[in-house]
């Protein structure tokens, strides 16, 4: 009898093991249908895995729907299609779907354009839209993509970006609705995001709109329209941020566009080591430093490099309601500061701690030793 019982036990457990293993199979399977030189679609479900001794065309809208994870292993290229419509290419992460870019500094993955000459504005970018707090809503629609954002999960994973280099980003529609190189819709605190480099960014180089992500050793250089931006709530750190190469302003932070005053919750970014370079004198920087607008909202910085050459205002302010209410309570600070000698007009923000040495991402207007991968 016993000898019959232990027989029984070791079919079910056999059985069992069966079938968990069928299932971890069924689970990364996915129906989509994997091109290297025709990268484009709707990921629908399961997990789809990119290979990286390819190099793969995107040649359309490449999105990963909820429920669906994109792995993008380190040393992977994605280039954008040569003759395709700008605006009809960018990579998009849906609420509840996940995308893990697994790049190291040795080999970081790398978006960017196809064409021979490639420019800014080649191609969208990457759209990442999640299940945190917004104060614009809780199922907004992001302007480029089409992506449904927002909720009440601040602590909401859409997966993890380590090492990525993305380039020549920023296709338009409009003067109004235009990619970023990566914006951040709604996305949690579960996100890990580490070590981007934009390079020739149409638009913005990064945007968070509201959520609550993190962010740490950015570097943002010659972006068309600002580079480091946030908005609609954002309850975030960026930590280790080099910018270089403004056109407009080197950081842009609001909390709301139509409620500046009380849109809730106000946006809560707290920026630490950051170096912002004006650039080449194509670059103008002509929203200064930091444009400090539509509410301002709590802004903190702490050990912040303006380098020579940018303009004589330190923060451009808005003169809404908002913007003027948060001054006056002292929600706009910076802690340890350097700034070039062009900058004559600190009016703004609070200021304190020392006021020479800072060095910012950490070498002052020199890129960074922790960024030496992007070179």
């Amino acid at each position: 009898m016993k000898k019959s019982l232990f027989a029984m036990a070791a079919i079910l457990g056999l059985a069992l093991t069966s079938c968990s293993s069928d299932d971890n199979k069924n689970d990364n399977k996915s129906t989509f249908v994997l091109k290297v030189d025709d990268l484009k679609g709707d990921i629908n479900d399961g997990v789809v895995t990119l290979d990286p001794t390819q190099t793969y065309t995107l040649t359309g809208g490449l999105v990963v729907k909820g429920g669906a994870t994109l792995v993008i292993p380190a040393g992977t290229v994605i280039k954008s299609s040569a003759t395709a419509a700008a605006t009809s290419l960018y990579i998009a992460v849906e609420r509840n779907a996940k995308i893990n870019i697994n790049g190291t500094a040795a080999k970081p993955v790398i978006m960017t354009s196809g064409k021979a000459t490639p420019a800014q504005s080649d191609w969208g970018g990457l759209i990442i839209a999640g299940n945190a707090k917004v104060n614009t809503g809780d199922n907004g629609t992001s302007e480029v993509g089409g992506l449904s954002y927002g909720g009440n999960d601040n602590a909401d994973s859409s997966g993890n970006i380590n090492f990525l280099k993305i380039s020549y980003t920023g296709s338009k529609y409009t003067a109004e609705k235009e990619y970023n190189g990566v914006s951040f819709f709604g996305v949690g605190s579960g996100t890990v995001v580490s070590d981007i480099y934009t390079f020739e960014s149409g638009d913005d180089a990064i945007e968070f709109f509201g959520g609550a992500v993190n962010a740490n050793n950015l570097v943002m250089i010659n972006s068309y329209d600002d580079s480091l931006d946030f908005a609609d709530g954002w309850q975030g750190t960026a930590t280790n941020v080099y910018i270089s190469g403004v056109t407009k302003a080197g950081v842009e932070g609001s909390t709301n566009a139509k409620d500046p005053s009380t849109a809730v919750p106000m946006t809560n970014a707290k920026i630490t080591n950051i170096s912002i370079v004006k650039g080449g004198a194509a670059f103008t920087a002509d929203e200064k430093a930091i444009n400090y607008k539509e509410g301002g909202g709590k802004q903190t910085y702490t050990n912040l490099y303006v380098a020579n050459g940018m303009p004589a205002d330190l923060v451009k302010l808005s003169t809404d309601a908002g913007v003027t209410a948060n001054l006056a309570a002292g929600n706009f600070t910076i802690t340890n500061y350097t700034f070039g000698a062009s900058i004559t007009n600190l009016a703004g923000p609070k200021l304190s701690g020392t006021t020479t040495g800072a060095l910012g991402a950490g070498a002052g207007a020199d890129l960074p030793t922790w960024a030496n991968w992007t070179k």
